[in-house]
Protein backbone atom coordinates (compact mmCIF):
# COMPACT_ATOMS: atom_id res chain seq x y z
CA UNK A 1 0.00 0.00 0.00
CA UNK A 2 0.67 3.49 -0.65
CA UNK A 3 2.37 5.21 2.22
CA UNK A 4 -0.55 7.80 3.40
CA UNK A 5 0.24 11.51 5.10
CA UNK A 6 -2.27 13.53 6.94
CA UNK A 7 -2.61 16.45 5.33
CA UNK A 8 -3.39 18.77 8.76
CA UNK A 9 -5.04 21.88 6.73
CA UNK A 10 -8.02 19.61 5.97
CA UNK A 11 -8.04 16.87 8.58
CA UNK A 12 -8.88 17.46 12.25
CA UNK A 13 -11.27 20.37 11.79
CA UNK A 14 -12.75 19.96 14.80
CA UNK A 15 -9.74 20.39 16.34
CA UNK A 16 -6.99 23.53 17.17
CA UNK A 17 -4.12 23.39 14.32
CA UNK A 18 -1.22 22.04 16.75
CA UNK A 19 -3.26 19.49 18.30
CA UNK A 20 -4.22 17.89 14.78
CA UNK A 21 -0.44 16.30 14.56
CA UNK A 22 -0.99 13.88 17.63
CA UNK A 23 -4.71 13.17 16.47
CA UNK A 24 -2.78 11.94 12.73
CA UNK A 25 -0.75 10.01 14.83
CA UNK A 26 -2.83 8.48 17.08
CA UNK A 27 -4.92 7.10 14.02
CA UNK A 28 -1.72 5.54 12.40
CA UNK A 29 -0.28 7.93 10.47
CA UNK A 30 3.02 8.78 9.64
CA UNK A 31 3.84 11.68 7.75
CA UNK A 32 1.89 14.87 7.72
CA UNK A 33 0.96 17.45 4.98
CA UNK A 34 -0.37 21.41 5.62
CA UNK A 35 -0.52 24.92 3.33
CA UNK A 36 1.41 26.65 5.37
CA UNK A 37 3.29 26.54 8.64
CA UNK A 38 4.42 29.93 8.51
CA UNK A 39 1.91 31.20 11.43
CA UNK A 40 3.73 28.93 14.26
CA UNK A 41 7.51 29.18 14.54
CA UNK A 42 9.57 26.52 13.00
CA UNK A 43 10.64 24.62 16.83
CA UNK A 44 7.12 24.63 17.62
CA UNK A 45 6.26 22.48 14.96
CA UNK A 46 9.48 20.46 15.11
CA UNK A 47 8.68 19.29 18.74
CA UNK A 48 5.12 18.35 17.89
CA UNK A 49 6.80 16.35 14.56
CA UNK A 50 9.10 14.72 17.40
CA UNK A 51 6.90 13.91 20.32
CA UNK A 52 4.71 12.29 17.90
CA UNK A 53 6.85 10.31 15.84
CA UNK A 54 6.03 12.03 12.78
CA UNK A 55 7.23 12.96 9.73
CA UNK A 56 7.08 16.55 7.71
CA UNK A 57 6.47 14.84 3.76
CA UNK A 58 4.99 18.76 2.56
CA UNK A 59 3.90 21.78 2.81
CA UNK A 60 4.00 24.91 0.89
CA UNK A 61 5.83 27.89 0.28
CA UNK A 62 4.34 31.60 1.02
CA UNK A 63 1.37 32.13 -1.64
CA UNK A 64 1.67 35.94 -1.74
CA UNK A 65 -1.35 37.74 0.41
CA UNK A 66 -3.76 34.98 0.49
CA UNK A 67 -6.35 36.80 2.10
CA UNK A 68 -6.57 39.48 -0.48
CA UNK A 69 -6.49 35.96 -2.83
CA UNK A 70 -3.23 35.40 -4.21
CA UNK A 71 -2.71 32.23 -4.75
CA UNK A 72 1.12 31.83 -5.50
CA UNK A 73 3.57 34.19 -6.79
CA UNK A 74 4.94 32.17 -9.66
CA UNK A 75 3.47 33.18 -12.20
CA UNK A 76 3.53 36.92 -11.71
CA UNK A 77 5.74 39.27 -13.45
CA UNK A 78 7.00 41.90 -10.73
CA UNK A 79 6.23 40.00 -8.25
CA UNK A 80 10.02 38.57 -8.84
CA UNK A 81 11.34 39.99 -5.41
CA UNK A 82 8.80 39.14 -2.69
CA UNK A 83 9.04 35.20 -4.68
CA UNK A 84 12.53 35.20 -3.64
CA UNK A 85 12.16 35.64 -0.31
CA UNK A 86 8.85 33.28 0.41
CA UNK A 87 11.26 30.75 -1.58
CA UNK A 88 14.18 31.73 0.99
CA UNK A 89 11.62 31.26 4.41
CA UNK A 90 9.97 28.18 3.02
CA UNK A 91 13.57 26.81 2.15
CA UNK A 92 14.47 27.55 6.05
CA UNK A 93 11.05 26.26 7.02
CA UNK A 94 12.27 22.72 5.39
CA UNK A 95 15.28 22.29 7.26
CA UNK A 96 14.21 23.16 10.31
CA UNK A 97 11.53 20.87 10.05
CA UNK A 98 13.83 18.11 8.17
CA UNK A 99 10.74 18.55 5.50
CA UNK A 100 12.30 17.12 1.76
CA UNK A 101 10.08 18.68 -0.55
CA UNK A 102 8.32 22.23 -0.82
CA UNK A 103 5.35 23.03 -3.24
CA UNK A 104 5.26 26.20 -4.95
CA UNK A 105 1.94 27.90 -6.13
CA UNK A 106 2.05 28.70 -9.50
CA UNK A 107 -0.75 31.59 -9.19
CA UNK A 108 -3.69 33.07 -10.95
CA UNK A 109 -2.95 34.24 -14.45
CA UNK A 110 -3.47 38.28 -14.79
CA UNK A 111 -6.44 39.45 -15.98
CA UNK A 112 -5.76 40.54 -19.71
CA UNK A 113 -2.12 39.12 -19.82
CA UNK A 114 -1.37 36.79 -22.66
CA UNK A 115 -0.66 33.15 -21.12
CA UNK A 116 2.95 33.40 -22.43
CA UNK A 117 4.08 36.32 -20.85
CA UNK A 118 2.91 34.76 -17.56
CA UNK A 119 4.73 31.45 -18.17
CA UNK A 120 7.62 33.42 -19.00
CA UNK A 121 7.89 34.33 -15.74
CA UNK A 122 7.04 31.37 -14.42
CA UNK A 123 9.17 29.42 -15.89
CA UNK A 124 11.96 32.09 -15.09
CA UNK A 125 11.05 31.85 -11.10
CA UNK A 126 10.97 27.89 -11.11
CA UNK A 127 14.81 27.65 -12.48
CA UNK A 128 15.94 30.15 -10.13
CA UNK A 129 13.72 28.48 -7.46
CA UNK A 130 15.08 25.13 -8.50
CA UNK A 131 18.76 26.17 -8.19
CA UNK A 132 18.01 27.28 -4.83
CA UNK A 133 16.22 24.25 -3.89
CA UNK A 134 19.23 21.59 -5.33
CA UNK A 135 21.14 23.71 -3.20
CA UNK A 136 19.12 22.82 0.01
CA UNK A 137 18.84 19.22 -0.94
CA UNK A 138 15.23 19.44 -1.07
CA UNK A 139 12.68 18.83 -4.01
CA UNK A 140 10.55 21.92 -5.49
CA UNK A 141 6.62 20.70 -6.43
CA UNK A 142 4.78 22.57 -8.88
CA UNK A 143 1.23 21.07 -9.08
CA UNK A 144 -1.71 21.27 -11.38
CA UNK A 145 -4.70 22.53 -9.80
CA UNK A 146 -8.36 22.66 -11.48
CA UNK A 147 -10.18 26.03 -12.05
CA UNK A 148 -13.43 25.39 -10.15
CA UNK A 149 -11.45 25.37 -6.97
CA UNK A 150 -9.14 28.47 -7.57
CA UNK A 151 -11.12 29.89 -11.03
CA UNK A 152 -7.95 31.32 -13.19
CA UNK A 153 -5.11 29.18 -11.45
CA UNK A 154 -2.35 29.23 -14.17
CA UNK A 155 -1.45 25.38 -14.33
CA UNK A 156 -3.85 22.93 -14.67
CA UNK A 157 -2.80 19.70 -16.79
CA UNK A 158 -0.21 16.78 -15.42
CA UNK A 159 1.00 17.56 -19.69
CA UNK A 160 2.40 21.16 -19.18
CA UNK A 161 3.68 20.91 -15.46
CA UNK A 162 5.75 17.59 -17.18
CA UNK A 163 6.85 19.54 -19.98
CA UNK A 164 7.75 22.46 -17.86
CA UNK A 165 9.75 20.07 -15.71
CA UNK A 166 11.50 18.52 -18.88
CA UNK A 167 12.70 22.09 -20.53
CA UNK A 168 13.80 23.25 -16.84
CA UNK A 169 16.14 20.16 -16.29
CA UNK A 170 16.71 20.14 -12.50
CA UNK A 171 16.89 16.92 -10.91
CA UNK A 172 15.32 19.09 -8.00
CA UNK A 173 12.00 20.27 -10.17
CA UNK A 174 9.07 17.89 -9.86
CA UNK A 175 5.13 17.31 -10.38
CA UNK A 176 3.00 17.27 -7.41
CA UNK A 177 0.30 14.85 -9.18
CA UNK A 178 -3.08 15.25 -7.37
CA UNK A 179 -5.80 12.93 -8.55
CA UNK A 180 -8.41 14.77 -7.37
CA UNK A 181 -7.40 18.14 -9.30
CA UNK A 182 -6.74 15.55 -12.55
CA UNK A 183 -9.98 13.55 -12.28
CA UNK A 184 -11.66 17.17 -12.66
CA UNK A 185 -9.52 18.56 -15.91
CA UNK A 186 -8.71 15.65 -17.36
CA UNK A 187 -9.50 12.15 -16.54
CA UNK A 188 -8.28 8.89 -17.45
CA UNK A 189 -6.39 8.83 -13.84
CA UNK A 190 -5.30 5.33 -13.96
CA UNK A 191 -3.01 5.92 -17.37
CA UNK A 192 -1.79 9.19 -16.03
CA UNK A 193 -0.50 7.02 -13.14
CA UNK A 194 0.92 4.62 -15.43
CA UNK A 195 1.96 7.20 -17.91
CA UNK A 196 4.02 9.52 -14.97
CA UNK A 197 5.27 7.77 -12.41
CA UNK A 198 7.49 5.86 -14.22
CA UNK A 199 9.65 9.33 -15.21
CA UNK A 200 11.00 10.00 -12.07
CA UNK A 201 9.40 13.71 -12.44
CA UNK A 202 6.46 12.84 -9.64
CA UNK A 203 7.29 14.09 -6.27
CA UNK A 204 4.25 13.62 -4.44
CA UNK A 205 0.60 12.50 -4.90
CA UNK A 206 -2.84 13.91 -3.86
CA UNK A 207 -6.32 12.62 -3.05
CA UNK A 208 -9.66 13.54 -2.12
CA UNK A 209 -13.26 11.84 -3.57
CA UNK A 210 -14.67 13.70 -6.79
CA UNK A 211 -16.48 15.98 -7.11
CA UNK A 212 -17.13 17.29 -3.21
CA UNK A 213 -13.65 16.62 -2.01
CA UNK A 214 -14.49 14.68 0.57
CA UNK A 215 -13.10 11.18 1.36
CA UNK A 216 -11.73 9.16 -0.57
CA UNK A 217 -14.65 6.56 -0.84
CA UNK A 218 -17.22 9.01 -1.23
CA UNK A 219 -17.81 10.00 -5.10
CA UNK A 220 -17.02 8.31 -8.17
CA UNK A 221 -13.58 7.54 -8.39
CA UNK A 222 -12.84 4.47 -7.44
CA UNK A 223 -9.44 4.52 -5.26
CA UNK A 224 -9.25 1.00 -3.99
CA UNK A 225 -8.30 0.20 -7.61
CA UNK A 226 -6.27 3.12 -7.90
CA UNK A 227 -3.90 2.00 -4.85
CA UNK A 228 -3.55 -0.81 -6.51
CA UNK A 229 -2.37 0.91 -10.09
CA UNK A 230 0.07 2.86 -7.73
CA UNK A 231 0.89 -0.15 -5.70
CA UNK A 232 1.90 -2.01 -9.07
CA UNK A 233 3.30 0.70 -10.67
CA UNK A 234 5.70 1.57 -7.71
CA UNK A 235 6.93 -1.54 -7.59
CA UNK A 236 7.94 -1.62 -11.34
CA UNK A 237 9.77 1.39 -11.03
CA UNK A 238 11.29 2.18 -7.62
CA UNK A 239 8.03 5.58 -7.34
CA UNK A 240 8.46 5.74 -3.29
CA UNK A 241 6.64 9.07 -2.52
CA UNK A 242 3.94 9.61 -0.44
CA UNK A 243 -0.05 10.42 -0.99
CA UNK A 244 -1.08 13.37 1.04
CA UNK A 245 -4.71 12.83 2.18
CA UNK A 246 -5.80 16.27 1.28
CA UNK A 247 -9.73 16.23 1.70
CA UNK A 248 -12.08 18.04 3.49
CA UNK A 249 -14.20 15.03 6.25
CA UNK A 250 -17.91 14.84 4.94
CA UNK A 251 -18.25 14.44 8.91
CA UNK A 252 -16.05 17.51 9.77
CA UNK A 253 -16.63 18.86 13.41
CA UNK A 254 -19.74 16.26 14.40
CA UNK A 255 -19.35 13.03 16.59
CA UNK A 256 -16.21 11.56 15.53
CA UNK A 257 -14.66 13.80 13.68
CA UNK A 258 -12.18 13.40 11.36
CA UNK A 259 -11.15 9.70 12.67
CA UNK A 260 -14.91 8.49 12.22
CA UNK A 261 -14.52 8.76 8.47
CA UNK A 262 -10.96 6.78 8.28
CA UNK A 263 -12.68 4.00 7.44
CA UNK A 264 -11.77 3.60 4.04
CA UNK A 265 -8.10 3.91 5.43
CA UNK A 266 -8.76 1.06 8.04
CA UNK A 267 -10.40 -1.26 5.04
CA UNK A 268 -6.92 -1.28 3.26
CA UNK A 269 -4.75 -4.02 3.92
CA UNK A 270 -3.08 -4.25 7.04
CA UNK A 271 -5.56 -1.65 8.14
CA UNK A 272 -3.30 1.26 6.15
CA UNK A 273 -0.41 0.55 8.46
CA UNK A 274 2.84 2.43 6.85
CA UNK A 275 5.21 0.17 5.63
Amino acid sequence: MPRFAANLSMLYPELDFLDRFEAAAQDGFQGVEYLFPYAYPAAEIAARLKSNGLQQVLFNAPPGDWEAGERGLACLPGREAAFREGIARALDYAAALDCPRVHVMAGLLPAGMARETAKATYVANLRWAAAEAEKAGVDLLMEPINTRDIPGFFLNRQDEAHAIVEAIGSPRLKVQFDLYHCQIVEGDVAMKIRQYLPTGRVGHLQIAGVPERHEPDVGEMNYSYLFGVIDAVSAQSGWEGWVGCEYRPARGAVAGGTSAGLGWLRSLPNGGAQA
